[in-house]
Parts: structure tokens; sequence; C-alpha cells
């Protein structure tokens, strides 16, 4: 079990579970993605919900249902709350 403020990546977080962006490890078009719908330091983001396939992840981005893919939402870097 881990600890509630271990740094974990994005799509590790469970459904119902709340972190707070650290970082992104993401480059190109993918970062500039990121930061437009507003995951960047510091942003409370919410897993609401699994495709039921497993992925994409749905996630509460500062007011807004984004949907992420998993291998996308691997180089966001969060902490437990």
């Amino acid at each position: 079990m881990t600890e509630l403020n271990e740094a974990k990546r994005l799509c590790d977080i469970a459904i119902g579970e709340s972190a707070v962006v650290e970082r992104l490890m993401i480059h190109g078009s993918m970062r500039r993605r990121m930061l437009d719908i507003g995951l960047c330091g510091g942003t409370v983001v919410e897993c609401v919900g699994r495709s039921p396939m497993g992925d994409p992840g749905a996630y509460l981005i500062r007011g807004a249902v984004i949907a992420i893919r998993d291998c996308d939402s691997r180089g966001v870097i969060v902490r437990g709350i």
C-alpha cells in the first residue's frame, strides 16, 4: 500500500481518488495539449471513471471531465491528497 502523498502517475489513481499535479514528463505536442486543458503544477485532478476496457480514464480537471489515454497520462506525475 502506498502513502497518501507518494508521487505516482496520473493513470495510477483510482476512481474517486484525487491528486495534485506535480510535473509533466511529456514533451512536444502532447505536453502542449495537457497544458491547454489545464494540467500544470498544482492542479487538482480527480479520476471520475474508466472506460469498460479500462483505458481511457475520465478525469475532472478544472470543472471539465476529460478522457485521457493511459499512454498519455503516464507522463503526468501526481501526488495524492
